[in-house]
């Protein structure tokens, strides 16, 4: 029998306006960058899968207005993320998007993450952490959204442009992790299983092991009960959410926000 989630609450904001500001990383000490190097090293054994790739932390977070965020983020790497495993360490928050990908038929799909990842069998929407802008170039929604579209073409093959992408919601969950979650166009059932068909066969063909091993669709968070594994934090307000707001009897409301 599933037992009941025992996850702590989710904030789920409601933000339409996000306003980001580069700020200086966490400094370490000796002894905590060195606790944090044997962590990342030791999970690296375990997973070659693991890369140390430049990403984002959120520093701050603050809410002026109603719907109005300022995020302060910082320039780090996926190690620091190991400092959450180091006793006496404080370990920044990460910064990550993905997408709400509807079916025609009112489904919504999730994915299981595949062992080459950092959380191997946890069931999330399509995404990732945010890569760090290049030299002169802001972080801002419209870079948000241009990853949330490379990781959902990564991740299942559907290539939605970024402009299509429409703001959902920001997240504030486990570690103080923020997430921006957008929502995609509905595409065809078989569509879809066409094209993650496709990204998984050429990942075999490479031999590499794909980002997401398998997909589901639901219609409800009481459907996540059936699913074996773990589960992002979010997945059940944000689902819940989007059952209210777009599948609920005489809701005219387009999922991606026109009406």
């Amino acid at each position: 029998m599933t037992q009941p989630s025992t996850q702590p609450p989710v904030d789920v904001i409601e933000a339409t306006e996000l306003l980001f500001v580069e700020e200086p990383p966490p400094q370490l000490s000796v002894e905590h960058q060195a606790a944090r190097d044997r962590v990342w090293e030791a999970l690296a054994a375990q997973n070659p899968g693991l890369f140390d790739g430049p990403v984002v932390a959120c520093t701050s977070l603050t809410q002026p207005h109603p719907h109005e965020l300022h995020l302060g983020w910082a320039r780090v790497t996926y190690r620091d993320f190991a400092l959450r495993r180091v006793p006496g360490a404080t370990a920044p928050p990460s910064l990550f998007v993905d997408v709400l990908q509807p079916t025609d038929d009112r489904g919504l799909l999730i994915a299981r993450m595949s062992t080459a990842t950092a959380h191997p069998g946890r069931w999330h929407f399509p995404g990732g952490s945010v890569e760090q802008p290049g030299v002169g170039e802001p972080l801002d929604i419209e870079a948000l959204r241009r990853n949330a579209a490379r990781e959902l073409l990564e991740e299942l093959g559907i290539d939605t442009p970024p402009h299509d992408l429409t703001l959902w919601a920001v997240t504030r969950g486990d570690h103080g992790n923020i997430g921006v979650h957008f929502v995609a166009p509905p595409q065809p059932v078989a569509l879809i299983a066409d094209r993650f068909t496709a990204v998984l066969s050429t990942a075999a063909a490479v031999g590499q092991l794909p980002e997401l091993d398998r997909t589901v669709f639901v219609q409800a968070a009481a459907d996540l009960t059936a699913l074996d594994g773990p589960r992002a934090d979010y997945l059940e307000p944000l689902i819940d959410r989007y059952t209210r707001v777009f599948l609920t009897p005489h809701s005219h409301v387009d999922p991606t926000g026109r009406s």
